[in-house]
């Protein structure tokens, strides 16, 4: 059982996606940054190619993305992303083997399927590919039976739908409304396509909300045989998201009503068979993501958790971040300085941060922390956050022994908290993130 101690949870932490975060990111890093780091990449390197357009617009949603309501601004999107990859491709060393592809967004299905197979041809063409695992997140309201072919044709096994919420009032309440036979149909698509992974994106603390409105998406997901279910804290952020201004605020959960929906999540995906991964993920136990957190190797980045390992990820498309040991790079979010930047022949890196020594050493700690609620701590280190950690530890919800930090199974929702220690940004950062749960 998950005691609910508030105090601990009244501080927004990151989501720790990397290591600094995207709060750190400054703009002394530019093009030069990313092409000295592309030509000292080796070994196996992962693929990300953002598409920030979808159909229709969610009022929760804090993803870079667009309305795709002009075939023109598309066209010269895509014409613009296909100048990013043979750029990056030309520099990246052949030594170098890509072993995964992930497709995100927005959505990947707001271009045409002819648009996206031509995307995917051009990066076999111009990439080092070695057999990759091809995902792709999908919008059920815009797939259509043409993606099956598509799919087929890529390879693609893992795919992810966001569902966000089975109940009718709750999707009309965000600006998402899908019906289940909707959510059927597009199952039926992305198997016969070939997907063997299966994601559901699910959210809890939306308006109107309660705990059985949660437990029936829950079972839902389960009954269409969701290999993966990823449950979100809804963030509210309307301060920076101005399309949140939409949802009413006042119907939304309170605190520890929502840290209530995330316990009857764990406890309900627990007794449908799903294995626990980091503190926001589920999987079934033959799914290659349980199979990492079983073994011990289970990583996260800007996907989120991932049984993903390859040290570098290129990041392709507007806002899209390129990660390497040493640094992180993010291209220009605005759309439109993303294409005249590429037309100029110019990589369009805009933000980012040269990760030092210290900062890979934390990023280890951080992330050992929320993937494997555990990791050793020099006694430097420990010193620095024993202050810190002093509340979670008198709680029992983490403890330390021979010099090895252990998050315990009642702490997952404090796991954010808990890292956040090790990260010596917080005290400083102007940034407001989402609530720890």
């Amino acid at each position: 059982m998950w005691t609910y101690y508030p105090e601990l949870l009244a501080r927004p932490v990151p989501r720790y996606t990397s290591f600094p975060t995207a709060a750190e990111f400054g703009t002394d890093v530019g093009e030069a940054d990313l092409l000295h780091a592309l030509e000292d990449a080796t070994g196996h390197v992962s693929l990300y190619v953002h598409i920030p357009f979808c159909e229709k617009i969610c009022w929760y949603c804090g993803c870079n993305t667009a309305a795709a309501n002009r075939a023109s601004r598309l066209a010269s999107y895509m014409d613009a992303l296909h100048s990013e990859i043979a750029l990056m491709a030309e520099r990246l060393p052949r030594s170098a083997k890509v072993r995964r592809i992930a497709f995100g967004g927005g959505s990947p299905n707001a271009i045409t399927p002819d648009q996206f197979l031509r995307l995917f041809d051009d990066l076999a063409a111009r990439f080092p590919l070695e057999e990759p695992v091809v995902s792709i997140e999908l919008d059920p309201r815009s797939l259509t039976a043409e993606w099956t072919n598509v799919l087929a044709n890529i390879g693609a096994s893992h795919a992810s739908m966001g569902v966000q919420t089975f109940a009718p009032k709750l999707q009309a309440a965000i600006g998402r409304v899908q019906p289940t036979e909707m959510i059927e149909r597009g199952v039926d698509i992305l198997r016969k396509g070939g997907v063997t992974s299966l994601n559901f994106d699910l959210m809890y603390g939306l308006p109107g909300q309660d705990q059985d409105d949660v437990s029936r998406s829950l079972d839902l997901a389960a009954q269409f045989g969701a290999d993966r279910i990823a449950l979100f804290g809804y963030a509210h952020v309307p301060h920076m998201i101005a399309r949140q201004r939409r949802i009413d605020d006042s119907a939304l959960p309170g605190a520890e009503e929502r840290f209530a929906m995330a316990w009857l999540g764990y406890q309900q995906l627990q007794g449908e068979g799903y294995v626990p991964v980091g503190f926001d993920h589920f999987a079934l136990p033959g799914d290659p993501l349980a199979q990492a957190a079983e073994a011990g190797t289970l990583r996260r980045n800007f996907q989120g958790f991932t049984e993903d390992t390859a040290p570098v990820l290129l990041g392709l498309g507007a806002s899209a971040i390129s990660g390497f040991p040493g640094l992180l790079a993010q291209n220009d979010k605005n759309s439109g300085r993303y294409r005249m930047l590429l037309s100029q022949g110019h990589l369009p890196v805009a933000l980012g941060r040269r990760r030092t020594a210290e900062d890979q050493r934390r990023g280890k700690v951080v992330e050992q922390l929320l993937c494997n609620r555990r990791t050793r701590i020099d006694a430097a280190l420990m010193m620095e956050a024993q202050a810190r950690l002093s509340p979670y530890i008198e709680r029992g919800l983490c403890e330390i022994s021979g010099g090895i930090l252990t998050i315990s199974d009642a702490a997952l929702p404090y796991a954010r908290s808990i890292a956040a220690a090790f990260d010596p940004y917080r005290p400083d950062s102007p940034r407001i993130f989402s609530s720890a749960i």
